[in-house]
C-alpha cells in the first residue's frame, strides 16, 4: 500500500505545499480583514488615506508572494499514480494517448458511480422493507381468499340517507344556510347561502355533486318559472372566477367510496370564501389584482390566493 502511495509524489514538497495554503489562507483573511476595518487611527483625511494605500499595498505583496511560492511548490508535488485494483482495466492508463481517449478516467467514474448507486439502493430497500406494504404483490397470493370482497359503490342513496348528511353538514358552519330541493324526484339540488358573499347551487345525483354555480348574494337564483336557475352565469366577473374554481374542486374531492366525506370535504373548501372580500393574497400580499380579489383557495390549507399567484 506504502508503494502505491509514494509512486510519483514528493512527499517532503507536498508537506511544505500544504504549509504554502495555510499561509496563502492567513495572507487573503487579513486582506479582507484590513478591508474591513478600513481607514482610522488618523486624525486628517489625508493621513489616513496614505496609511490605508500603504498598508494595503503590503498586504497585497504578501498574498503574491505566498501564491508564488505555492505554485512552485506544486510543480514538486508530481502527479500520484492513478492506479486502483481493476485487475486488467488498469492497463488502460498505460495507452500513450490517454488525453484523446481517457477511457481509464471513464472507467474511473464509472466505478465511483455505481458504487454510489448500490450504497443508496440499499438504503432505500432497508427503509421500504420496514413499510408494510399491503399492496406487495407477497401478501397478495396468501391472503387473496380470506380478503372480503370490496361491493362496488352505487350511486343510488336512499333520500332518507342524503337528507341526513345534508342536515349534519350544515350544522356544523353555522354562517352557511343550506337549502334542499327535489325537482325531479331523488336527485337533490342544494341553495348555500354563505353569509352575505355568495349563494352557490350544488346539483347532486344522490349524493355525489354533479355540478355547480356560484352567484353574488343580490343576484337571482330563480328563473320565471320559480325554479333554481341552474345555468345562467353571474354577472359578476369575480363570481365566474369561483364558479371556475369550484369546478375545480369537484374533480380534486373525489372518493366514490365515501362521498359523504366528499360533500363535507367541498362545503368546507366553499366556506372558505366567507371572507372573500376580505382576505389577502398570501403570495403578493394585495386585496385586489386587475380588480378582481383573491377568488382561488388551496384546497389542503383554504389559503387565499389570486388567480395569477397560485401558479
Amino acid at each position: 500500500m506504502a508503494d502505491v502511495v509514494n509512486v510519483g509524489v514528493n512527499l517532503d514538497a507536498f508537506s511544505h505545499a500544504i504549509s504554502g495554503i495555510q499561509a496563502l489562507r492567513s495572507s487573503v483573511s487579513r486582506v479582507f480583514e484590513f478591508l474591513k476595518d478600513g481607514m482610522k487611527n488618523r486624525e486628517t483625511l489625508e493621513g489616513r488615506e496614505k496609511q490605508f494605500i500603504s498598508e494595503f499595498q503590503q498586504n497585497l505583496e504578501a498574498v503574491n508572494r505566498d501564491l508564488n511560492e505555492l505554485e512552485r511548490l506544486s510543480g514538486l508535488v508530481g502527479r500520484p499514480s492513478e492506479s486502483h485494483p481493476l485487475h486488467n482495466s488498469g492497463l488502460l492508463s498505460l495507452d500513450p494517448v490517454q488525453d484523446k481517449t481517457p477511457l481509464y478516467s471513464q472507467l474511473l467514474q464509472a466505478y465511483k458511480w455505481s458504487n454510489k448507486l448500490q450504497y443508496h439502493a440499499s438504503l432505500a430497500s432497508s427503509l421500504l422493507n420496514q413499510q408494510s406494504l399491503k399492496r406487495s404483490a407477497n401478501q397478495m397470493g396468501a391472503s387473496a381468499k380470506r380478503r372480503p370482497k370490496v361491493q362496488p359503490s352505487t350511486l343510488v342513496l336512499p333520500p332518507q340517507y342524503v337528507d341526513d348528511v345534508i342536515s349534519r353538514i350544515g350544522r356544523l358552519f353555522p354562517d352557511m344556510t343550506i337549502e334542499l330541493f327535489r325537482p325531479n324526484g331523488t336527485s337533490a339540488v342544494l341553495l348555500v347561502t354563505l353569509g352575505k358573499v355568495l349563494k352557490a347551487i350544488v346539483v347532486m345525483r344522490s349524493l355525489f355533486i354533479d355540478r355547480t354555480i356560484v352567484r353574488g348574494f343580490n343576484e337571482n337564483v330563480y328563473n320565471e318559472e320559480g325554479k333554481l336557475d341552474i345555468w345562467t352565469k353571474s354577472q359578476y366577473q369575480v363570481f365566474q372566477k369561483v364558479t371556475d374554481h369550484a369546478t375545480t374542486a369537484l374533480l380534486h374531492y373525489q372518493l366514490p367510496q365515501m362521498p359523504d366525506v366528499v360533500v363535507r370535504s367541498f362545503m368546507t373548501w366553499l366556506r372558505s370564501y366567507i371572507k372573500l372580500f376580505q382576505s389577502s393574497c398570501q403570495r403578493c400580499g394585495r386585496f385586489l389584482q386587475d380588480g378582481l380579489p383573491p377568488t382561488w383557495r388551496d384546497f389542503r390549507t383554504l389559503e387565499a390566493f389570486h388567480d395569477t399567484c397560485r401558479m
